[in-house]
Parts: C-alpha cells; structure tokens; sequence
C-alpha cells in the first residue's frame, strides 16, 4: 500500500469552476514528487488539498492508512514550506524554527536538540541568533524548511519556493533541498512551473494541465518518451513537422507509420550535416537552408528550413569557431526513432511501420 494516496480528487469553486477533475495519485515513503504544469493546472490546489487548507468536493486522501479528510489541517503533521519564505521577522532564526514546536508542548531541552538537528541540516547552525531580515532570499527560505521538517511530519509540501529567488540561487537551492530530502528520508510533494528544476530533483513527475493528470513517471519517462503532445511541448521543446508529400517520403524513408497522425521531433534528437549528406539505413537526411544560427556556449541552436517545416537543430559543445550562416545549405538528419505521432486529441501514438 502507498504511503500517499489520492483517488479521485475533484474540487469546485463556486460550482462552476473545476480545479481538479478526477486526480489520483500515489507517493511512496521517502520519494521525492513533483507537480509540474502551469499556473492554473491544479497543481497548488491539489497541495492545498492534501494539507487541508482547502477541503476537496470529492475524493478521498490516505496517508499511511489515515483518512486525511477527518482530521483537521493543524493536526495533520504535515511540514510546509511556502513561495514567499513566510518568515517572522521580529524573531531569531531559533526562534522561527521553534514556533511550530511550541503549541505541541515539546519540552524546552527537546526543542533546542530538535532545532539545532534542523538548522544544521539546512546550513543555518551559525546563523541561530541572527534576525532573517540581515539574510537573503536564499537562506530566509533555508529557514523555512528547517521550520517544515523541525515538527518531524509525516509528509512534506514545498509550494513554488524557489520562485522568488534569482536563476543562479534557484540552482543551488534546489540541489540543497534535494540533499537534505535524501537525508531526512520524508515523502516529499513538491510544486513547480520550471520543467528544468522538476527533472533535476524528482523522483518523479506528475505533469498537470486543466485539472486533469497528463502524465506520471520518472524525469526520464516524461522526457523521454511523453505520452500526449501536452507533455512533450510543455517539458522540452517540439518541431512540428509539416503535414505534406515531402514528409510521406520522409516516413516512407524510415519506415514509420500512424495514420491520421501529426508528427514531431525534440530538437536534440537532429543533426546536421552538409548540403551533400546522403540518406543511410535508419536514417534520413532532409536538405534545407540555415534561417539562423543562435550561439549559447555549452550548445547551439540552428534553425533549418526545409520542406517539411522549420527545424530547429540543438547541437551540443559546439566550439567557439563552429558556425552556420544564413542562407547556408545543409542537411538535418532525423533518425527512424526520434519522429513521434500524436493523435487528434494529443494523445501519442505508436509509430512503427
């Protein structure tokens, strides 16, 4: 049995809006979970509902064998860390971190162990006696989730708590966070709209549209082989391929077939090579001229127009004097496994012919 689970979760709000429609999911015991989608998915209210702020029109939420929605939200022992950090500011760092152990009447000795086991986890143990307005972003937030884990919950919700931070903490952060999960071993809900921080934290993604589960797996199932046209352009990027005579044969080619299908392919699955490139075993090569060349260091991005659309091609490491210019023939060549088939309704197809 799970140690999290969700069935059938819907929430209205004024009976006319759906915020969630049919969701369930499970959460094992120590595992890392994230809710990826955009901001009106559903993701924060499904949090919400798990931690009881927001009670759900139907469904039921099981932790451990409880009933969550019979017990109120305070007696939950659910740890939460939120976006805007919701630090006091006329408290010490100490005394924040204690705040959620004194309404539980853990004797003074017990919470100075316990609050010092949770600041020195999260990097804070010098810092105890300072005020969080003389700290950063970074380390306001570290404060909270002292804070979260300190109460020693069942489950741990972290709602979007690196969104306020800038691109270069937000890396380091989420590393921490995900080294100080692994170490305090607690289930782990975590929301998010960066496809990037998701892949690099979770154990697993659940990516959300509308109210509703697009898809659940590991970073490298939902990366890797999307099961709806939704997952594919939201986590990653997407070349649609043109629907015409040219790419038929470059189906045919391949070998590859899905009736009434469109197509399309992750750029890095591409590549390029010269105007002359032949056409081998398993692989096509579709002639076009460079549109333009984009130079970001640790790879390139070159965008192709050929007769089956526009395609962009992601080159890795590609060197300081390697580069294409407008106007230059050349040859993207597509691979018989890198093409995938959608139907009508997003859903992915099996391609093989």
């Amino acid at each position: 049995m799970s140690y999290l689970t969700v069935t059938n979760a819907i929430k209205q709000f004024g009976g006319s809006f759906t915020a969630l429609s049919g969701v369930s999911i499970t959460v094992e015991r120590g595992e890392f979970f994230t809710l990826l989608g955009p901001s009106g998915c559903g993701k924060t209210t499904l949090l919400r509902s798990i931690a009881g702020f927001n009670d759900l029109t139907s469904g039921e939420i099981t932790l451990d064998g409880a009933n969550l929605r019979l017990v109120p939200p305070h007696k939950r022992d659910i740890g939460m860390v939120f976006q805007d950090y919701a630090v006091f500011p006329h408290l010490s760092v100490f005394d924040n971190v204690a705040f959620g152990l004194k309404p539980r009447k853990v004797p003074a000795a017990e919470i100075k162990t316990r609050v010092t086991e949770a600041l020195a986890a999260v990097r804070l143990g010098a810092l105890a006696d300072r005020l969080p307005a003389a700290m950063s972003g970074g380390q306001q937030q570290r404060i909270g989730l002292a804070r979260a884990m300190v109460i020693n919950p069942h489950l741990l919700l972290m709602d979007e708590p690196l969104s306020n931070l800038d691109a270069k903490l937000r890396v380091e952060l989420r590393e921490e966070i995900r080294d100080i999960q692994k170490q305090v071993d607690i289930a782990t809900i975590y929301v998010t709209h960066d496809q990037e921080e998701a892949l690099a934290i979770s154990d697993r993604i659940c990516v959300m549209s509308a109210g509703q589960i697009e898809q659940i797996g590991t970073p490298q199932q939902i990366y890797g082989n999307p099961q709806t046209r939704f997952v594919a352009e939201f986590v990653g990027t997407l070349n649609s391929l043109t629907d015409n005579d040219a790419l038929k044969a470059v189906l045919g080619q391949l070998r590859l077939s899905a009736p009434g299908a469109s197509w399309a392919v992750r750029p890095e699955r591409l590549g390029l090579g010269e105007a002359d490139a032949g056409s081998s075993d398993g692989v096509v090569a579709v002639p076009g001229i460079v549109g333009k060349y984009t130079y970001l260091g640790r790879e390139a991005h070159v965008l192709v127009k050929t007769a089956i659309g526009e395609l962009v091609v992601h080159l890795s490491n590609p060197g300081i004097e390697a580069t294409r210019q407008p106007d230059e023939k050349v040859s993207v060549l597509i691979e018989r496994s890198a093409p995938m088939a959608f139907d009508a309704a997003g859903k992915r197809l099996p391609a093989a012919g």
